[in-house]
């Protein structure tokens, strides 16, 4: 299903949508875990799938949340530091017509800076930049 070479950034709901099986995307993205090609992902994505998993069910499935993206071999987890947050601030500003987390910001900027190819969310403020979601292709 994946090109050799692909690389794609991974959006918070896309783990969400293949580790609960009651999202509507759910079959999509076991598809896509099925046979994954390198991902990448930002810490504030990992941040904001433990607090989902956290607040909608309890401690012990944002824990097994966590030892998911320990295990996933092919995940990268891009470092941020003050020029990414200056970077994702910036996109923030330019983009005051959509509702962006940070997050969201800092997943845009990384996939620009690493020439990320597509996007595996459920999201459509993370296509705005021109990279494709899986979900619309």
């Amino acid at each position: 299903m994946n090109s050799p070479g692909t690389r794609s950034y991974v959006d918070t709901s896309a783990f969400i949508a293949f580790l609960d099986r009651s999202d509507s995307y759910h079959k999509v993205f076991a598809l896509l875990f099925s046979d994954p090609p390198e991902l990448i992902t930002s810490p504030l994505v990992i941040a904001e799938g433990h607090a989902w998993f956290l607040k909608r069910y309890d401690s012990y499935r944002a824990i097994q949340f966590l030892n998911f993206i320990e295990e996933l071999t092919v995940l990268s987890i891009i470092p941020l530091g003050n020029e990414e947050l200056s970077s994702g601030v910036q996109l923030l500003r330019k983009f005051t017509d959509q509702e962006l987390t940070l997050a969201d910001a800092l997943g845009l900027f990384v996939m620009e800076q690493q020439k990320i190819e597509t996007c595996w969310s459920t999201d459509r403020h993370l296509g705005i930049t021109g990279v494709p979601l899986v979900v619309h292709q």
